[in-house]
C-alpha cells in the first residue's frame, strides 16, 4: 500500500517484538560468505529470546553489482534465511536499499565516480532500484512469514547534510521517489507491508527533503528511529526523562502529521548506545523505553537494535556500534536483551488509553522550521517538562488544533502551546 489516502488498518495485537538482524560472523559482509549454519544459529538465539520478527539486510552492491544483474544465487540466499527464519517461528521484513549501515555507506560502482548519478532522480538509476525491490519482494512474495520490504535503512541521510556528498533533492522530488520506489514493492508482493523509513532528521532538520508528512502518510506505516546520540542523551543524561521519553516522543510526534489518526507506527530501531548509555544502565533504559512506546496507541512492534553484537576482530566502527546487541558476539544474552525478552513476554493486548493533553507543534505548514521538534528545541523540550510532571502528551498540528472532529478521534479535549509549558 503506499497511497496517503487510504485509512490504516488497526494494529496487530499485542505489538510485535523483534530484533534487526546483524549476523554474528562477519556482520553484513557475510552476504560474500554465506552459511546458512551460522544464520541458523543466530536465529536460535533471537527467537530464545522469545522475539517473533526480524529485521534482516541484503548489502545492495552485493546483490545488484551491475543495473541489469541481481544475482540470483543472492536472492536464493535470502530466501533461504527467510525459511530459516520461517523454522523458528519468525517473521521477517526485509531493507532493500542499503544504502547505508553503522556508519558505512554501501552503493553500487553504477551509481558512482565516473558513473555518479543522482540516487533520487535518475531515470536509469530509478529504473535498477524499482528492479531490484520488486525482485526481491517477488521472491519472498509466497513466504508467509514475509511481512513486506523497508525501501531501505534511513537513506534520507544521503540526501542532505550532514552526509559529506549528498545527492540533492527538493521535497516533491522526494516524494516522487518514494511513491515509484515503493509501487515496486507492491508490484512484486501485492498487499504485504511495505514502507520506508528515515533517521530522525526527518523529523529535526529544516532543509531535509524527506519529510514528516512522508512518513506519517506514505507507505502502510510510519516507521520512527530513536536514537539518543541525536543530543538528547547529551542534553538530558542518560537516565533524564526525555531521554527515557525519545521513542514515545517520536511515536507521538509522527502522529501529528498522520491524515488517518489511527495509522500504525513501528518503533524500527531503538538502542542503548554506549557510553551515553553505559552498559550497567542498558537494561534499565530498555525497559524504561519500551513501557514509555507501549503507552502509545497504534504501536505496530519495537524492533531493537541489534541482535548481535559486532565483533572486535571487524575495524573502523565508530565505538558505540560494537556493543548494542541485545546478545554478545558469541551469543550470550546480556542484560538489554534479557530485558527486551521479559517485556515481550509480558506484553499484553491492552490498548493504551487516549492522550488527552496535546503539545501544538507550529513550525509553518512546510515544516520549515523542524528544528523546533529536535533536542533542545521549544517542541521537544515541552514535551519533555509535560512528560516529567506526570501528563502522558500527544502532539497536533498547529493548524489542526481548530478541527474538532480530528481532535475528537484522537481523544483530544486539552491544547497546550510550548510557551505556556516552558
Amino acid at each position: 500500500m503506499t497511497s496517503d489516502d487510504q485509512p490504516g488498518a488497526a494494529p496487530a495485537a499485542p505489538p510485535r517484538f523483534g530484533a534487526n538482524y546483524t549476523p554474528s560472523q562477519g556482520w553484513f559482509h557475510h552476504w560474500l560468505d554465506f552459511d546458512l549454519d551460522a544464520v541458523r544459529r543466530d536465529l536460535d538465539a533471537i527467537a530464545a529470546l522469545g522475539l517473533d520478527h526480524v529485521r534482516v539486510f541484503p548489502i545492495w552492491p552485493y546483490f545488484q553489482p551491475n543495473r541489469t544483474l541481481i544475482r540470483p544465487r543472492a536472492v536464493e540466499q535470502l530466501v533461504a534465511l527467510a525459511d530459516a527464519a520461517a523454522e523458528r517461528g519468525l517473521d521477517v521484513n526485509v531493507d532493500g536499499l542499503q544504502g547505508h549501515l553503522s556508519s558505512f555507506d554501501f552503493l553500487p560502482a553504477w551509481t558512482q565516480t565516473w558513473h555518479r548519478r543522482n540516487l533520487f532522480t535518475d531515470p536509469e538509476v530509478v529504473s535498477g532500484q524499482r528492479e531490484y525491490l520488486r525482485t526481491l519482494a517477488a521472491a519472498l512474495a509466497d513466504r508467509p512469514n514475509f511481512i513486506g520490504m523497508t525501501i531501505g535503512n534511513e537513506i534520507n541521510q544521503f540526501a542532505a547534510g550532514p552526509h559529506p556528498d549528498p545527492d540533492r533533492i527538493t521535497e516533491a522530488e522526494a516524494e516522487a521517489w518514494l511513491r515509484q520506489v515503493l509501487d515496486a514493492c507492491e508490484e512484486g508482493a501485492p498487499g504485504r507491508l511495505h514502507l520506508h523509513a528515515e533517521y530522525d532528521a526527518a523529523w529535526y532538520q529544516d532543509d531535509q527533503p524527506f519529510t514528516p508528512a512522508h512518513a506519517a502518510r506514505l507507505g502502510a506505516v510510519t516507521a520512527v528511529h530513536s536514537w539518543v546520540f541525536n543530543g538528547t542523551a547529551q542534553r538530558h543524561g542518560r537516565d533524564g526523562v526525555a531521554t527515557g521519553q525519545h521513542a514515545a516522543y517520536l511515536i507521538e510526534l509522527s502522529k501529528a502529521w498522520a491524515l488517518d489518526p489511527h495509522r500504525p507506527v513501528w518503533l524500527q530501531e531503538v538502542g542503548a548506545p554506549a557510553p551515553l548509555i553505559p552498559a550497567a544502565d542498558a537494561a534499565a533504559f530498555t525497559e524504561t523505553t519500551v513501557a514509555a512506546a507501549l503507552d502509545c496507541a497504534g504501536l505496530w512492534g519495537v524492533t531493537w537494535w541489534c541482535s548481535h553484537d559486532v565483533s572486535r576482530s571487524l575495524a573502523d566502527f565508530p565505538e558505540l556500534e560494537y556493543s548494542l546487541g541485545l546478545l554478545t558476539n558469541d551469543g550470550e544474552v546480556k542484560p538489554g536483551g534479557a530485558a527486551l525478552a521479559r517485556l515481550a513476554k509480558e506484553a499484553r493486548a491492552v490498548a493504551p488509553a487516549p492522550r488527552t493533553t496535546a503539545l501544538v507543534v507550529d513550525i509553518g505548514p512546510d515544516g520549515g522550521r523542524r528544528s523546533a521538534c529536535g533536542p533542545g528545541g521549544p517542541v521537544f523540550e515541552a514535551f519533555a517538562r509535560l512528560a516529567g510532571d506526570g501528563v502522558r502528551p500527544a502532539v497536533v498540528l498547529a493548524e489542526r488544533v481548530a478541527d474538532a472532529g480530528h481532535l475528537a478521534e484522537r481523544g483530544i479535549t486539552e491544547v497546550v502551546h510550548p510557551s505556556d509549558v516552558l
